[in-house]
C-alpha cells in the first residue's frame, strides 16, 4: 500500500479543458499541463511543433495541427477558476516562455497558488519570492540529479521533481533534507507505485486517473499543493 500521504499528480490532465476538469473532479492534488511558447501565444500542449502545420508526440507520432485542439493558457487558467492546483511545466530552452507565464498569472490570477517546474532551473527565476509560486525543478538525466544534489548541499528548494528511475532511497532521504516536495515521474503501474513508496518520495505524477484517483481517496481529503 502506497504511503498515504503521498500526493497525487495528474500528468498533462491539464493539457485538455476535458482532461482538467476531469483531473480535478478526480480529487488530484496537482493537475500537470506543460506550456510551449509557439508565435507569441502561450500553448498547452505536450508534442513538439514541427513548423507550422504538424505536431510530434513520441506516443502519437505526427499530427496536423488542424486536427488538434489546442487551448492557451489564458482558457485553462480560465477553466481552472482560481482552483491551486496546477502544476505548470515549462516547456523549451528559451527563458521568455517563463517571462510570459509570470506576466499571465500576475495579470489573470494574482495571489493564486501555482506550481511550476522546469528542467530549464534558471526559467524558475521569473517567479519573483513575492508570487505565489511553489518553483519545482525537473530532473530527467543522470547529469542533471548529479547537479541537483550538490546544488542541494547550499540551499533548500521548493520542490523536486524526477524521473523515477534515476532515484534510490538513499537519494530520496538526501533530497528530502533540502525540499518537503519530492515528486517521481513516470508511475503508470502498481509496481511502480510500490517501488515509488518504497523510496520515500512524497508524491508520484502519473496519467493513470484511476491510481490518482484512488490516491486521492486515501488520503482522505484534496490538499493544496504546500506552497513556501
Amino acid at each position: 500500500m502506497a504511503d498515504h500521504r503521498m500526493l497525487a499528480v495528474a500528468h498533462r490532465a491539464g493539457n485538455t479543458v476535458a482532461g482538467l476538469r476531469a483531473a480535478f473532479k478526480s480529487g488530484a492534488d496537482l493537475v500537470e499541463a506543460d506550456v510551449h511558447l509557439y508565435r507569441d501565444a502561450l500553448e498547452m500542449r505536450h508534442s513538439r511543433a514541427l513548423g507550422r502545420h504538424l505536431y510530434w508526440d513520441r506516443s502519437s507520432g505526427i499530427t496536423r495541427r488542424r486536427n488538434v485542439i489546442v487551448p492557451e493558457l489564458d482558457e485553462i487558467l480560465t477553466v481552472a477558476a482560481g482552483d491551486p492546483r496546477l502544476l505548470l511545466d515549462l516547456k523549451g530552452r528559451s527563458r521568455t516562455v517563463a517571462v510570459r507565464v509570470a506576466e499571465t498569472l500576475r495579470t489573470r490570477c494574482p495571489g493564486v497558488p501555482v506550481a511550476v517546474c522546469t528542467k530549464e532551473w534558471a526559467m524558475l527565476e521569473a517567479f519573483p519570492p513575492e508570487m505565489n509560486v511553489r518553483r519545482i525543478m525537473s530532473v530527467a538525466s543522470s547529469i542533471q540529479l548529479a547537479r541537483l544534489r550538490v546544488r542541494l548541499r547550499r540551499e533548500r528548494v521548493g520542490g523536486v521533481s524526477i524521473r523515477l528511475r534515476l532515484l534510490t532511497a538513499p537519494v530520496v532521504a538526501e533530497l528530502r533534507q533540502a525540499t518537503d516536495l519530492v515528486l517521481a515521474w513516470p508511475v503508470e503501474s502498481e509496481a511502480e507505485l510500490a517501488h515509488a513508496a518504497r523510496l520515500g518520495v512524497t508524491g508520484v505524477i502519473s496519467k493513470n486517473m484511476m491510481m490518482v484517483s484512488r490516491l486521492a481517496q486515501h488520503r482522505g481529503t484534496t490538499a493544496e499543493p504546500p506552497m513556501p
